[in-house]
């Protein structure tokens, strides 16, 4: 077999069909736009392929064995990659001035590129929730028309564990939360309360009644953010209200798992959660440099050539409402110092000291 053969170069290569060539009218930077596309829409085949494949191992009926926690990290590794090439690749778009655009944009309507069923299905993969969405693209019908392919594979991927419920699910299973066991949130409230004790002690001694005021308030500000965090009933009330994501105990997890990086046990686990921020973070600088180039284009107050309001429609999804991962985001937010992370028993000190490979128990059965 030749490459060519192998590659169906042929199929590829002839797929490019200039619509202003069709109508006898050929402009040059049409075959930019529509190579680039293309480009784009291969190498979305190319994380949905990876997606899955990961969803598949955090699948197994077994549980996530260790000794496959290396090919989920190269896997999302090869994803992030790819979106750094993807995020890059607008560059060249832009290379296409205004007014070059304008002369075959016309033949485009009402085709759109929100209409890339691949990139709606890898938000789904990854868990982008339905309701997250801005008004104008909830509704399919009114994104894909006929295409019924298209609104079949949307709609099992919605019926399907998202990436975020498979990995919420894995973190609720962290070691060390049993309360009969290392009981890690028990002790961390307990710190918590301690290092806020500490903080109004500190305001207190202040020489002057401002300065007192204005320590007790901020102490009191701080106790408000731990409550989000240590009150389930406050957490959920965030999640309803989508502020926040993962459920409370897989929160914990997070948490657990990003004190204790440098032991062994929750390394790899720690360098998992901060790939998927990457995606996270990569999609919304691609969405951003999408926007930018839209608005170049083709201005703020025109129409997206598939009935949305362009700019101002991609301009929306830009917000914390389209970040599957937000709570790894917002991690920090409740770290504490060093001195007030709960020391590891030794018993567990032994647990998270087992090296990858070494025992037969999973990490998260």
């Amino acid at each position: 077999m030749l490459y060519g053969e192998y590659l169906q170069l042929e199929k590829i290569l002839n797929a490019q069909r200039m619509l202003s060539q069709v109508h006898n009218l050929p402009v040059h930077d049409e075959h930019l736009f529509i190579v680039t596309h293309q480009a784009y829409e291969l190498w979305f085949k190319q994380i949905i392929f990876e997606l899955d494949s990961v969803r598949a191992l955090f699948s197994s009926s077994e549980g996530l064995d260790e000794s496959q926690t290396l090919d989920i990290l190269k896997r999302l590794s090869r994803i992030v990659l790819i979106l750094k090439l993807l995020v890059d690749q607008v560059m060249i778009l832009e290379t296409m001035t205004p007014l070059d655009f304008m002369e075959f944009r016309g033949y485009l309507c009402p085709a759109s590129g929100f209409q890339s069923a691949q990139f709606r299905l890898i938000e789904n993969i990854l868990g982008m929730k339905q309701e997250n969405r801005v008004r104008f693209n909830q509704h399919y019908s009114c994104v894909f028309g006929r295409d019924e392919e298209a609104l079949a594979a949307i709609e099992k991927s919605e019926r399907e564990p998202s990436l975020a419920n498979l990995v919420e699910r894995w973190l609720e299973r962290t070691p060390g939360l049993e309360e009969d066991g290392f009981d890690f949130w028990g002790k961390y409230k307990c710190n918590v309360g301690a290092l806020l004790q500490e903080q109004r002690d500190a305001a207190m001694k202040k020489d002057t009644e401002s300065e007192r005021a204005f320590n007790l308030a901020d102490c009191e500000k701080k106790k408000a953010m731990f409550d989000t965090v240590l009150d389930e009933d406050i957490h959920n009330s965030l999640v309803q209200r989508g502020e926040r994501r993962f459920t409370h105990k897989a929160l914990q997890g997070a948490i657990m798992i990003t004190f204790y990086r440098d032991e062994p046990r929750f390394n790899q686990p720690h360098q998992l959660l901060t790939l998927l921020m990457d995606i996270d973070s990569l999609i919304t600088k691609w969405r951003y440099n999408h926007v930018l180039m839209v608005q170049r284009m083709i201005g703020s107050q025109h129409l997206g050539t598939g009935g949305s309001s362009g700019y101002q429609y991609l301009r929306s999804t830009l917000s914390d409402r389209y970040k599957v991962f937000l709570d790894l985001f917002n991690l920090s937010t409740f770290l504490l110092p060093r001195t007030y992370i709960p020391p590891l028993t030794s018993s567990m000190k032994s647990r998270l000291n087992t090296h990858w490979g070494s025992s037969n128990e999973a990490l998260y059965c």
